[in-house]
């Protein structure tokens, strides 16, 4: 990943991909994954995306991690937070209440840090990074002690109307073939979980 782009961006105010509202189609399909209340949920690639504090106020303990510290400082500024701060091996922990940052390398996580995580929400992460970077991303995700984790997803790759699929291109079926995705947008063509009322992909 061009990490320096990623931080050239953030530097210049170049954020048209953060909404300013908390994403529908998150709280429409969220249930769906029937998460116990205080299931702690993975934002890969979070920016500042105000959708971590509706995962907070569903009761979930929230871990963020997040490339740029000017993101990390925005998140909880413009949310009026003083977080606390240490450092680890994976980078500068910023906490409040139930939400945690981790501002550092998303594709350096240790197995332990994500040990409690029982599901991810990816919002335009994965479709953000270059193909031969996605099947990397679902790894590190995925390392769970039970190395499987629900998703719940959301970015334009699945929006309707769209025939691609780039979620699941460049090696990455396979990789997901062992998770269970509840995607938040209604992708043209594909199959309909029964129970989520979202697309599920195998």
């Amino acid at each position: 990943m061009d990490t320096d782009f990623w931080l050239q961006r953030w530097h210049d105010g170049q954020t048209g991909f953060h909404q300013d509202e908390v994403m529908p189609l998150l709280q429409k399909h969220w249930p769906a994954l029937q998460l116990p209340h205080a299931a702690r949920v993975l934002v890969p690639l979070c920016g500042k995306t105000l959708d971590m504090h509706w995962l907070a106020a569903q009761g979930h303990r929230v871990l963020g991690v997040e490339l740029s510290p000017l993101a990390v400082t925005q998140f909880f500024a413009e949310a009026g937070l003083q977080p606390q701060r240490h450092t680890s091996s994976a980078g500068e922990h910023f906490i409040a209440g139930p939400i945690e940052i981790i501002c550092g390398d998303a594709f350096a996580l240790d197995r332990s840090v994500l040990a409690d995580c029982m599901a991810v929400y990816d919002r335009a992460a994965l479709v953000a990074l270059p193909a031969e970077l996605r099947r990397q991303y679902l790894h590190t995700t995925l390392r769970t002690p039970a190395g499987r984790l629900r998703w719940a997803a959301d970015h334009p790759g699945l929006s309707a109307g769209r025939k691609s699929r780039p979620t699941l291109r460049g090696g990455c079926r396979r990789s997901t073939c062992a998770v269970r995705w509840a995607v938040a947008g209604a992708a043209a063509g594909t199959a309909r979980h029964p129970r989520a009322g979202a697309t599920f992909s195998r």
